[in-house]
């Protein structure tokens, strides 16, 4: 719908950039679910395990707690995000072992190395799959003069992009508002555009892998020499990505089976598994 309502409706985004930005309209979004879940029934309170961002304040914890209870959760767990994914992609995080995990979600890409269930070693790149979406609408403008919105930059991504480049001889068309006629026009765009627009986002992406590995103790940093990384998120679908980390990094880099749902599964698991979450649950 983002784009596509008129004036007097608005569509909303309770979460942006990883973080919750509207708590009433999370709430709301919380409430739905648990009633497409369990109905109705006002008897029944489940527990809530909850995957939040890394380094989230007290504050922002306190605030979506108390959105679950008033959903109708019974018993709220909290999970770092990072940890959640790890154990969704059945990594040993419970060892004193080294895993390095990138999760590339729609609105940042988190990179985590995680011991003993604790995380050692953690940075941000703001963005993730929106900062991809939001370079190829910008790259559409200025190369063809052409506005387009977000849901035709996301097609573009998931028919062209390549981040090796090998994709440059694919086409696909786009239709946008002309930016000097103002009127509906239609481009053709080729998968060597979409590679020149993922340049600044992969490099990005890149250059938070190596800041983590700066910090990374020695023993554990032997450890990711040996398991390598492992990419989580709807944006590890991004073709030639594993690719163009591993040149980068020299790091073996393999996708998880399912990445985007690493963190509900690995969520689900916690709340199963009761030594897990006397383990994780902050």
């Amino acid at each position: 719908m983002i784009g596509r309502t008129p004036a007097d409706l608005q569509a909303v985004q309770p979460v942006q950039h990883g973080h919750v930005v509207d708590f009433e309209v999370a709430e709301a979004l919380l409430t739905h679910l648990v009633r497409q879940v369990h109905g109705r029934n006002q008897w029944v309170a489940p527990k809530m395990v909850l995957a939040t961002p890394w380094g989230a304040t007290d504050m922002e914890r306190r605030a979506l707690r108390e959105s679950c209870e008033t959903s109708g959760a019974r018993v709220v767990h909290m999970v770092d995000r990072p940890l959640a994914a790890a154990f969704g992609a059945d990594l040993p995080v419970e060892k004193a072992t080294g895993n390095l995990v990138v999760d590339l979600g729609a609105g940042e890409a988190s990179i985590a190395l995680m011991s003993l269930c604790k995380v050692v070693a953690h940075q941000s790149v703001p963005g993730g799959g929106n900062a991809v979406d939001i370079a190829i609408m910008r790259m559409v403008r200025d190369r063809y003069n052409l506005t387009i919105g977000r849901s035709t930059a996301e097609r573009l991504k998931l028919e062209l992009a390549d981040a090796s480049g090998r994709g440059d001889k694919k086409t696909s068309e786009a239709k946008g508002r002309c930016g000097l006629a103002g009127i509906p026009r239609a481009v053709t765009v080729t998968g060597a555009d979409i590679a020149d627009a993922l340049q600044r986002p992969v490099t990005s992406l890149v250059r938070g892998i190596r800041a983590v590995l700066d910090r990374v103790p020695a023993e554990l940093a032997r450890d990711v020499a040996d398991h390598g990384v492992v990419l989580v998120g709807g944006g590890a679908r991004l073709r030639g990505l594993e690719r163009v980390l591993r040149e980068a990094t020299g790091l073996p880099v393999v996708r998880a089976e399912h990445p985007e749902s690493c963190v509900i599964h690995g969520a689900g698991r916690i709340l199963d598994e009761l030594d897990l979450l006397d383990a994780v649950a902050c």
